[in-house]
């Protein structure tokens, strides 16, 4: 089969090998799947992200299994967004059936253990035409929703669980700093719970259109005006969450002292480089900052049903679609903010 394969630091378009379903698994057929910025960190600072998530993971005290990790100098087909067909079912199966759209969460359970989908030398995420999932992990498409739109569950997923991570209610408002996908899927789940009012910065004019698009009552562009303004400005009395979702150097120390005092601040933005931040704004304001990472099982299952039930409306962040071919041409366009937000990969079937 056709694929978008990681090696030797670049993506290069393969033929691999059928990947074929185990006990528990079954085979499907990639219909769409997200880039995701985390693809973008992962081809260009790929020794970090290994290195990292190994530290993560052993500090355990979660009792989540070890996810086997990448290696490499061994290629990867990466793709962590998708919704499927399947194709084929693996023995002990039943909880889908041949012909069914399907989405899951981007892990499979095999004879080896767990492995993460789209960060595995074994399991090869949406980047290719076919793919293997736990068939226990799999969630049938509902509503008619059509697979492009599914595909998004993942990225929103993400949203959806910084959103819950930060404990925000009716009555108190938002600043999102920085419009991509992941700052998008925040605003649109800020909008479903009712926040009254939410301020969004960014630089790209077309990400500030697309953030107004899915809910946000104020945007900025942070070379003209600063969010903290903005708030001040549509409510300045509410008790604030400051979603940072930039994940650059500088973007955290900026949050905490732009923060009114206890203030929340959400950190769902990926920093892979040293920052430093100046605890003392943090103390005398009695700042709370948490980190978020992905989601967890109910919320994935709760964002698809959103989605498919038009509670959740995401669809916007679609900005381009290309073929398996079109996979490292792509890479390059994400570069540019005015240009996408989110591109779906549609292989050939």
């Amino acid at each position: 089969m056709q694929a978008a394969v990681m090696r030797g630091g670049e993506l290069v378009v393969d033929e691999v090998p059928d990947p074929s379903p185990a006990a528990g698994q079954v085979l499907v057929r990639t219909v769409a799947c997200g880039i995701c910025g985390s693809d973008l960190h992962t081809l260009a600072h790929g020794d970090q992200m290994v290195e990292m998530t190994r530290e993560g993971a052993s500090a355990g005290g979660d009792g989540m299994p070890m996810p086997r990790f990448m290696e490499l100098d061994r290629d990867v087909v990466m793709g962590h967004e998708f919704c499927g067909e399947v194709l084929e079912l693996g023995e002990n199966t039943g909880n889908v059936a041949v012909g069914d759209l399907v989405v899951s969460m981007p892990v499979v359970f095999g004879p080896e253990g767990l492995s993460p989908i789209g960060f595995s030398n074994d399991y090869p995420g949406g980047y290719a035409q076919r793919m293997v999932l736990s068939d226990m992990l799999c969630l049938k498409v509902p509503n008619g929703l059509d697979a492009r739109t599914a595909a998004l569950t993942e990225p929103a997923a993400v949203g959806v669980h910084a959103v819950n991570k930060s404990r925000i209610k009716q009555g108190d408002a938002a600043i999102v700093l920085g419009c991509g996908p992941v700052g998008l899927a925040v605003i649109a789940d800020l909008k479903r719970k009712g926040i009254a009012t939410i301020v969004a910065a960014d630089f790209s004019p077309m990400r500030r259109q697309l953030a107004t698009r899915l809910g946000a009552h104020e945007v900025v562009d942070p070379s003209e005006d600063t969010a903290i303004e903005a708030w001040r400005r549509a409510d300045g009395r509410s008790p604030l969450v400051i979603f940072e979702a930039v994940g650059v150097p500088g973007m955290l120390d900026a949050a905490m002292r732009m923060a009114p005092r206890a203030t929340r601040i959400v950190v769902v933005g990926v920093c892979m480089e040293a920052d430093t931040i100046r605890p003392m704004h943090g103390i005398v304001r009695e700042l709370n900052i948490q980190f978020v990472l992905a989601y967890d099982p109910m919320e994935f299952s709760d964002t698809l049903r959103a989605i498919a039930e038009g509670e959740l409306d995401v669809a916007a962040m679609i900005t381009g679609s290309v073929d398996i071919a079109g996979i490292p041409g792509a890479f390059t366009e994400l570069g540019n903010p005015d240009a996408h937000a989110k591109i779906l990969v549609e292989p050939t079937p």
